[in-house]
């Protein structure tokens, strides 16, 4: 159904409710029938069901070790993923009713697995998350969260999506080993000795092309289709070459080996369930560092969010031109709510994804749609053992391809002003060059500020920029700050 006649059926003239249940939801008045919200609730589930793959490969397993060298089990990772994202998929779907699901967000988890967990313990970073989630339930809950996110720039938006996007996929590249650092020549070269001669590593380029070509063609479930089939090519040629892990061949694995599991079905482990410490970063990296690091996490769950409902709405049929729709705070509030539940889960914040674009695509309308993808992420919790085959170079390709998608964002930056560019340009670079999403959101704040106030565009400067900007200052700074003080 387009996107013209799904408005059409929201005016008054609209058909009326055949049920309570119907009434509830908006099923008729929003242009819509069950039929399309279970298919489009179906299909956005096979397009976004990687997550309980791919969560697990970026945040557990030994590859993201904490500062006391402590793990997450994938396993456990990927049961509480399914849980999480099913939970509050659901809630969505009852309160917000607006067709969009709710799981690990891609840029946070990164952001954890690279940046934070250097510093704390994985219990201490999902209780900034937990912390992160409390402070976006109130900015939505107050309509704090409407007025600041005016406050920033389209174009600032854009680059920080654009530079996240620029992160995750050189996430993706160092992983699959297509990306290595050199000592005493470049910071980086192509492969080993400046060659893709690793099998494994070929594995991910065949990864990369196969679910490119997919998501290009809209395959719905074109992501998850191409680790599975990338993961099957990863088993094939494991069990034909014995490959072992990269520590001790260069040629190897470079963290899971592909073996098939002797068991597919299994009850999920929720051990890591309230495995969190809310305040236990305060100690251990100060005050000063774990409040940037909350602010950061807000920031980065904050307009993510923000963008990819305001997006989903208006591809639905369903937003106003000025960014609004059905149920704003409510849809604010449970998606706050969702990186509260992620902390306590150890999963990461839980975002709205807009891989929900797909199931509106097939006719999704409403939160019904929404219900539908969580009752089936519930059902992922059982195949947990799959999991466990699934190889990085696979996950790796998805990676580069999200990364990509998060990139596409470039085009709503204006470059003609150079006022403009420079500071979106710096964001975008220096989340990928500094291995932090922190780093680069900073840069940019600050050089946005300084540059245009210094080039007669002040009143261009909302004062909240200024604040976070001097935030920022103080973030950069908090190694001499903290000597100062005698930490």
């Amino acid at each position: 159904m387009s996107q013209s006649t799904s408005s059409a059926r929201t005016r008054a003239d609209a058909p009326k409710p055949i049920s309570g249940f119907d009434r509830y939801f908006e099923i008729t008045k929003r242009g819509s029938t069950i039929g399309r919200e279970v298919r489009g609730g179906l299909v956005t589930f096979v397009t976004m069901a990687y997550i309980v793959i791919l969560n697990p490969l970026i945040i557990g397993g030994e590859g993201a070790s904490d500062v006391l060298g402590e793990y997450l089990d994938p396993a456990q990772v990927s049961a509480a993923t399914g849980l999480t994202a099913g939970l509050m998929t659901i809630l969505f779907g009852l309160f917000a009713r607006l067709p969009f699901a709710i799981a690990a967000g891609l840029g946070i988890n990164s952001f954890l697995a690279v940046s934070v967990v250097g510093q704390v313990t994985w219990p201490e970073a999902m209780g900034l998350v937990i912390i992160n989630g409390i402070v976006i339930v109130i900015l939505g809950a107050t309509g704090a969260r409407t007025a600041i996110f005016n406050a920033v720039p389209t174009s600032l938006k854009a680059a920080i999506t654009v530079g996240i996007g620029l992160f995750i996929a050189f996430i993706g590249f160092v992983d699959a080993g297509f990306v290595n650092r050199t000592p005493g020549g470049p910071p980086v070269q192509l492969g080993i000795d400046g060659s893709i001669a690793s099998v494994p590593t070929l594995i991910f380029v065949i990864g990369l092309v196969l679910i490119g070509v997919l998501v290009a063609r809209k395959v719905p479930g074109g992501i998850l289709i191409g680790i599975v089939v990338t993961t099957i090519i990863a088993i094939i040629v494991q069990a034909i070459m014995q490959l072992g892990p990269s520590y001790q061949d260069p040629g190897g694995w470079h963290m899971t080996i592909p073996v098939l599991p002797t068991e597919i079905i299994t009850v999920p482990d929720f051990g890591l369930v309230g495995q969190f410490d809310l305040f236990g970063s305060f100690a251990r990296v100060g005050g000063l560092a774990a409040t940037m690091l909350v602010f950061t996490l807000v920031f980065t769950n904050f307009f993510d969010a923000m963008g990819t409902m305001t997006g989903l709405s208006k591809n639905a049929g369903l937003g106003t031109p000025d960014g609004q729709f059905p149920r704003i705070r409510a849809a604010f509030i449970v998606e706050g709510a969702g990186a509260i539940v992620g902390g306590a889960t150890s999963t990461s914040s839980a975002t709205v994804f807009v891989d929900s674009a797909a199931g509106i695509g097939e006719g999704a309308r409403t939160g019904l749609a929404s219900i539908v993808t969580g009752l089936l992420f519930f059902l992922s919790m059982f195949f947990t053992p799959l999991t466990l085959i699934v190889p990085i170079e696979a996950g790796a390709a998805a990676l580069v391809v999200v990364g990509a998608m998060m990139m596409m964002q470039v085009k709503e930056i204006e470059f003609s002003s150079f006022a403009v560019a420079l500071p979106a340009f710096l964001t975008i670079v220096t989340m990928p060059l500094t291995y932090s999403i922190a780093n680069g959101i900073g840069v940019g704040f600050i050089s946005w500020a300084l540059i245009n106030a210094l080039s007669g565009r002040a009143k261009q400067v909302h004062w909240l920029l200024w604040v976070v900007a001097f935030g920022f200052v103080l973030y950069f700074a908090r190694g001499p700050i903290e000597t100062l003080l005698g930490h």
